[in-house]
């Protein structure tokens, strides 16, 4: 059976439609507005073999608050629907991912309870048209619309461009892995029975 959902959302500061398939093969079709933003939601979805279609026309005129906030909404409830109730999933995944100076550590648990761990200091504003504060607050909305624990954490790195998107990278290997099936499950991975 396909895991894969197709979330919309319109509010009157945002329109978006996601569709997304935790069973691809790394295809995706991304248009946030912002050039950056394009290619971590390009890198996310090749590491982690998903297959990601996203379209996201937002006020960017105020600025990308609104459209990276909206997509982390969008994207955190397709990932809780395309896993349906999470029969057979590792629930745990995480990585640690070198992209040259830097280094990222991510963790996700998908327990069904949100908590979320952001630790990386940022040196500049912005990288391309994406300010670099919002990396943070994209996280933070896919975990709490996900209901998944997740965990960021820079461990080292001098180049901004380098470290968000190590942390991009690390975050879908962690996914793909916490999202993986082992035939050893064969209900949840949890004493309680659900997730």
């Amino acid at each position: 059976m396909e895991r894969k959902a197709t979330v919309n959302r319109t509010t009157k500061e945002t329109d978006i439609s996601v569709t997304l398939n935790l069973d691809g093969n790394g295809k995706s079709s991304i248009e946030t507005g912002i050039g950056f933003f394009n290619h971590m939601l390009e890198g996310f979805t090749k590491h982690g073999f998903f297959d990601l279609d996203m379209r996201i026309k937002g006020d960017l005129q105020v600025d990308g608050h609104h459209s990276v906030e909206d997509a982390g909404i969008v994207l955190g409830t397709a990932i809780r629907e395309a896993l349906g109730d999470k029969s057979g999933i590792r629930r745990y995944g995480s990585c640690i991912l070198p992209m040259d100076d830097a280094l990222a550590l991510c963790a996700v648990d998908l327990c069904g309870r949100p908590y979320f761990v952001f630790d990386c200091d940022f040196t500049v504003e912005k990288v391309g048209y994406l300010d670099t504060e919002l990396v943070r607050e994209f996280f933070y909305a896919v975990s709490y619309s996900a209901g998944m624990n997740l965990h960021i954490k820079m461990l080292s790195g001098t180049n901004n461009h380098h470290m968000i998107e190590a942390i991009f990278k690390a975050f879908a290997r962690a996914l793909d892995e916490a999202t993986g099936k082992d035939a050893r499950i064969k209900d949840v991975l949890s004493t309680k029975g659900s997730l």
